[in-house]
């Protein structure tokens, strides 16, 4: 492995370890971003963009947007823009949280997203999120946390009590796919520790949130964010994999790793528009939502308003600068894609069957679950071309169904031509993913190359 390949791997290894919920993707693409001289933006302000400038704006702190602006870009001018999501599916902590059983404490949680429930059985489990604290001020201000221990599990039935388990492991997603985090006789309360009990004003202070979640928890997160318990106002937070991120495989040319759908996507993006130099008239964008992995239908996913929002700011829309800077632009939407497995190639189209390693996949589907068409392939190839990167084909077969991403939505909410890609991986949606290191590198080139050649490479494709 040569030490670029190596870098980029080793850096989506850190970024996923250090990001395991939309919130700290996104505080981590914008920490780069800002290092880097981006200008952060605020929607509720007014906005006065300059040419040759750079920015980033978030919403939610879970969706991010970011641009570069060319030294001669006029209203309407053509924007090169990359798409993914920040979110994966998961568990996370219901608004009321604590559940015991037979001395066990355990920790209600709810199913976000299409996972495959089974792999999180018998992991070492973690807690991360948003907190929102109180402050003496009285301001009320979200921190993250990530309690970086191996806090809960969800251990399997012994297959001594279950000899069919091997046959098939079912399981109840609501009475069985629930962690324990301790023993009761174990924790600590205020009732029981004379050293930790509080006044009834104090008490009353902490209910709202003692009433609903284990107290052993909060205090953990109290002592975390260096606050109170009483400070806790509430909080989204998330179960994620204990185990760090890692390159894998006889000759590293693996990622083990959870969540590589699709932060791949936010690290390559990312890396490309940090390295990348807009053409004079036109603008680079990455666009990375929270919520697809649920629909995108929030105020923050792919199916709201913010990217149309921040394409009319940029616009400055009159007399049609918008539509005019929609239809000279493109969106590569990219999330991840179904590498062949070896085991189960039954379930993969015989012809169009991608492999991990072997370069960016292009997805097509005929019904329009992916929005890619014939000029787009054009233009990606020709990108693809002049980066020296690799590209691969996928259509699912048509005994199966077809998954979508935020391409179709976004494609038809803007009239913005559009690709579907990402690269191959194994165990989508799996607690742990696999993906292949050498393409991590493919597809920042990938990206790179379309924010450099776009410009060009579209004024040679004829379409009306």
């Amino acid at each position: 492995m040569d030490l670029k390949t190596r870098t980029k791997a080793e850096g989506l290894v850190d970024f996923i370890t250090t990001s395991p919920t939309p919130y700290h993707a996104v505080a981590n693409v914008k920490l780069k971003l800002t290092q880097d001289g981006f200008v952060v933006l605020k929607e509720k302000d007014q906005w006065v963009l300059q040419p040759g400038q750079k920015y980033v704006v978030t919403r939610n702190a879970s969706s991010l947007i970011a641009f570069k602006i060319g030294k001669k870009f006029e209203k309407g001018g053509p924007v090169a823009i990359v798409g993914a999501h920040t979110d994966s599916p998961g568990l996370r902590i219901k608004p009321i949280s604590k559940k015991t059983a037979e001395g066990f404490i355990q920790v209600g949680v709810e199913q976000y997203g299409g996972l495959i429930a089974h792999s999180w059985f018998d992991r070492d489990l973690s807690v991360a999120g948003r907190v929102y604290v109180k402050e003496n001020s009285g301001k009320y201000v979200p921190h993250l946390v990530h309690l970086r221990k191996p806090l809960m599990r969800i251990p399997t039935l012994a297959i001594h009590l279950d000899r069919e388990v091997n046959k098939k492991f079912e399981f109840n997603k609501e009475t069985e796919l629930v962690p324990i985090a301790g023993q009761e006789k174990y924790g600590h309360s205020c009732a029981d520790d004379p050293n930790l009990q509080l006044s009834s004003s104090e008490f009353e202070a902490v209910k709202h949130v003692v009433e609903r979640h284990n107290e052993s928890l909060l205090r953990l997160i109290a002592e975390e964010l260096k606050v109170e318990v009483e400070q806790i106002e509430d909080f989204e937070l998330l179960l994620c994999d204990y185990q760090d991120a890692t390159l894998g495989g006889m000759h590293d040319e693996f990622i083990f790793a959870p969540r590589q759908d699709n932060l791949t996507s936010c690290y390559a993006s990312t890396e490309a528009l940090l390295a990348s130099e807009p053409a004079e008239n036109g603008a680079l964008m990455i666009s990375l939502f929270d919520h697809e992995e649920i629909g995108s239908l929030s105020a923050q996913g792919a199916d709201s308003s913010f990217l149309p929002d921040v394409l009319a700011r940029l616009a400055d829309s009159d007399n049609g600068a918008m539509a005019r800077m929609c239809s000279r632009s493109f969106l590569l939407s990219s999330d991840q894609a179904h590498g062949v497995h070896p085991n189960y190639e039954r379930f993969y189209e015989k012809a169009n069957r991608p492999h991990v390693n072997a370069g960016p996949v292009i997805k097509i589907n005929a019904n329009q679950r992916y929005a890619t068409n014939s000029r787009g392939i054009v233009i990606i190839k020709t990108v693809a071309q002049r980066a020296r990167v690799p590209l691969q084909l996928f259509v699912v077969r048509n005994d199966s169904p077809c998954g979508s991403t935020i391409g179709p939505m976004l494609s038809a909410k803007l009239g913005l031509r559009t690709l579907d890609l990402g690269n191959p991986q194994l165990s989508m949606h799996s607690i742990r993913e696999t993906g292949g290191a050498h393409d991590v590198v493919r597809l920042s080139d990938l990206f790179g190359g379309f924010f450099t050649h776009y410009v060009d490479v579209d004024a040679a494709v004829e379409c009306d």
